[in-house]
């Protein structure tokens, strides 16, 4: 294999703002619009829903730093990728990327670009036959960008990015000045409608919050292009997650000040009903676009970092060498990032895409925990002595983050047993690709 450890093909271009925005940007996308709602209704007052929000805020913060020490020590392109091939050896490497890339990044561009069309076409009054091609021509339009090296990508994701924690703030605003201090008060009692709720739906409310915090070890991926490597990663992925933290609990208290415990269980768009309740159909125009803008800026960030985990494997030999070609002016992946782009393309036009990514859901998670586990082998081997940066409290930050997981993954097997069999298929299923694949094509 392929030593990536000092590629000569990425610059580094990108600064602390650029990846704070990236950690950003990776983690809001529709959910927090959304999410709140499914975990109103499992819980029995705002309370302890806020305290939900607070506490999968703080979990997926020790996931964070733990990876923010994986970027200090290995600030290369590949993320998750290298740690695992470099720790564990090729195969759990390739089924990550495979599971990554078959199904998870490409298959989350393709949903998430719909709902980025669906927002867009109700912003602008457009028919549903507009959604799909909208949709399409969002990935295409982001390839295109991202074609012209990592500051065109970075300027769209710093844009958009902005612009997402505008539409946040507003909905923030509109919410606390629409039900002024009593409303806000009130909000936190207990809602009698769920005042008998078993104690085992508390956990599985935590299910909704843990994958509205997902995307934030996006930014790992393209370490091999951030300026400072060991200092400025551990900023963005602390710093960002801090403030998505921030931003998560504040959306929520906005949301039960307006719409109350049980107005919030009860919403299926709860960010729109805020908007409307201050600005009538105008509101939920305006949120709409904030939601679109979103979206977009997610699907940005999930293609730029899917393309450098291909162009990774593409260079190791498990997936076609020609994908590990960087363009010779603008230093991107742009082969790995055509390949990317239309896999999603062909999800968005066959309407495959949500199932895929419910089988995968487990996966997403478990690569994580996988991720984090190499810490301890980083430790051990005492790998870059001096990386910079130390996760704190080790070894119970990674053990937090890895346990969590393994709770995840136990409540999704109870309540969709279908769904996590069939994303441990799906893994399984890179088993005879990666032997096959190493037969004909390793060198």
């Amino acid at each position: 294999m392929t030593d990536t450890a000092a590629h000569p093909g990425y610059v580094r271009r990108l600064g602390a703002w650029s990846a704070a925005m990236m950690v950003v940007g990776g983690v809001i996308g529709g959910g927090i619009f959304v999410n709140p709602s499914a975990v109103a209704a499992r819980t029995g007052s705002g309370v302890s829903l806020l305290l939900l929000w607070v506490i999968g805020g703080a979990l997926t913060l020790a996931g964070a730093l733990c990876f923010a020490e994986l970027g200090a020590r290995r600030p290369q392109a590949g993320g998750a990728y290298i740690y695992l091939r470099e720790a564990f050896g090729g195969l759990p490497a390739f089924l990550f990327g495979w599971t990554m890339l078959l199904v998870n990044y490409s298959g989350s561009i393709a949903a998430v670009g719909m709902i980025f069309a669906r927002y867009a076409c109700a912003a602008m009054a457009l028919p549903d036959t507009y959604v799909k091609p909208l949709g399409v021509g969002a990935i295409v339009f982001l390839a295109g960008v991202n074609w012209f090296g990592i500051r065109a990508g970075a300027f769209v994701q710093n844009l958009f990015t902005v612009l997402k924690l505008l539409a946040v703030a507003a909905l923030v605003v509109t919410g606390l000045a629409l039900a002024g201090v009593d409303g806000t008060s009130s909000a936190f009692a207990a809602d009698p409608a769920r005042a008998h709720l078993p104690a085992w739906a508390l956990v599985g409310a935590l299910l909704p919050v843990l994958f509205s915090y997902g995307g934030f070890a996006y930014v790992n991926n393209i370490a091999g292009e951030i300026r400072q490597p060991q200092r400025n990663i551990p900023r963005a992925l602390g710093l960002g997650m801090l403030l998505v933290l921030g931003c998560y609990v504040l959306v929520n208290i906005a949301y039960l000040a307006v719409l109350g415990h049980g107005g919030l269980a009860a919403s299926a768009t709860p960010a729109a009903d805020v908007m409307a309740h201050m600005f009538g159909d105008a509101g939920r125009r305006v949120i709409a676009i904030g939601i679109a803008i979103s979206t977009f800026g997610y699907c940005n960030i999930a293609l730029i970092c899917a393309a450098r985990v291909l162009q990774v494997m593409g260079e190791d030999g498990v997936f076609f060498h020609s994908m590990s070609r960087l363009h010779p002016r603008w230093h991107t992946p742009n082969r790995a990032l055509l390949g990317v782009s239309a896999w999603a393309v062909l999800l968005t036009l066959s309407g495959s895409y949500n199932q895929l990514l419910n089988y995968a859901t487990v996966g997403d998670w478990l690569g994580y925990a996988a991720a984090v586990a190499t810490l301890f082998w980083y430790r051990r081997h005492h790998i870059e002595t001096t990386p910079g940066y130390r996760a704190p409290v080790f070894p119970l930050l990674p053990l937090t983050f890895i346990a969590t997981v393994a709770l995840v993954t136990v409540i999704m097997l109870i309540s969709s047993p279908f769904n996590v069999g069939m994303g441990v298929a799906i893994i399984v299923a890179g088993v005879p690709v990666y032997a096959l694949w190493q037969r004909l094509f390793s060198q």
